[in-house]
């Protein structure tokens, strides 16, 4: 618990066998309610490893891809009664140690989002971030402040918190099951007029993190331009998306699926 509010961890999983440990020993456990795994059919113990550890585990029976996982976080979180959601990888690209901080964000009531940033300050690329992914991050984060009428400093990050009326609130069931899906909620997040906060956050890419290849990583900027185009179409009454509808899909208190 965190200020009276109830703090559940979600960690989308694939393959994280080698990583999980390392992640779960900086969780903050004196604020952390409940840990929550989703094992996206794994070929490796990766459930087991998590079923040790003691925390909550669902299993895919196939493979739903990253935002499909998410969807399943999400929505177990909330069955759960959770007060504030982060979301963290299991890779161990992401200290979970800012937990704390980003729920604290959350809790104070002033914020509805909190991400976690690779971009402020300057540890993207000392961390290992790929030159590539660190130019197309800032190029595709320049194109969307400019085309949603924002200001972040990057919308690629995998670390996240969200408030319980957050979830609640945006129809990410209508969103992708693909990796564009963070993206699609960060845009569904300023669309729907959420207050988002970001903190400075160190990441690091080792061979055991999880990556999308060269050819995933176009078709997710292409995912991104994609999701804008929609919002200003959308926004301006032009053509009418679920992702951005107020009756589109969205999480119940009850879901637990």
């Amino acid at each position: 618990m965190l200020h009276g509010k109830k703090v559940i961890v979600v960690m989308p999983a694939f393959n994280a066998e080698k990583t999980l440990l390392a992640t779960y020993n900086e969780v903050p456990k004196d604020i952390v309610d409940q840990i929550i795994l989703v094992d996206d059919a794994s070929s490796d113990a990766t459930a087991a490893v998590a079923e040790r550890l003691g925390l909550t585990v669902f299993i895919h029976d196939k493979n739903l891809g990253y935002g499909g996982n998410q969807k399943t976080c999400y929505s177990q979180a909330v069955a759960a009664g959770a007060d504030i959601v982060v979301m963290t990888h299991p890779d161990y690209q992401y200290t979970p140690k800012l937990i704390t901080a980003m729920s604290a964000m959350i809790a104070s009531g002033e914020f509805d989002v909190v991400l976690g940033s690779r971009i402020l300050g300057v540890g993207a690329l000392s961390g290992g971030m790929p030159r590539y992914k660190y130019i197309s991050n800032r190029f595709l984060t320049f194109v969307q402040n400019l085309l949603l009428g924002h200001k972040l400093s990057e919308y690629h990050t995998g670390y996240r918190a969200f408030s319980r009326e957050a979830l609640l609130k945006l129809p990410i069931l209508e969103n992708s099951n693909d990796f564009v899906f963070d993206n699609e909620m960060l845009a569904q997040a300023i669309f729907f007029h959420l207050r988002i906060g970001e903190i400075s956050c160190p990441t690091k890419y080792f061979p055991e993190a999880s990556s999308i290849s060269f050819k995933r990583s176009v078709k997710y900027g292409l995912g991104v331009l994609w999701t804008c185009i929609r919002f200003i179409l959308h926004k301006r009454g032009l053509k009418r998306f679920r992702v951005f509808a107020e009756d589109g899909h969205v999480i119940q208190p009850s879901d637990g699926h």
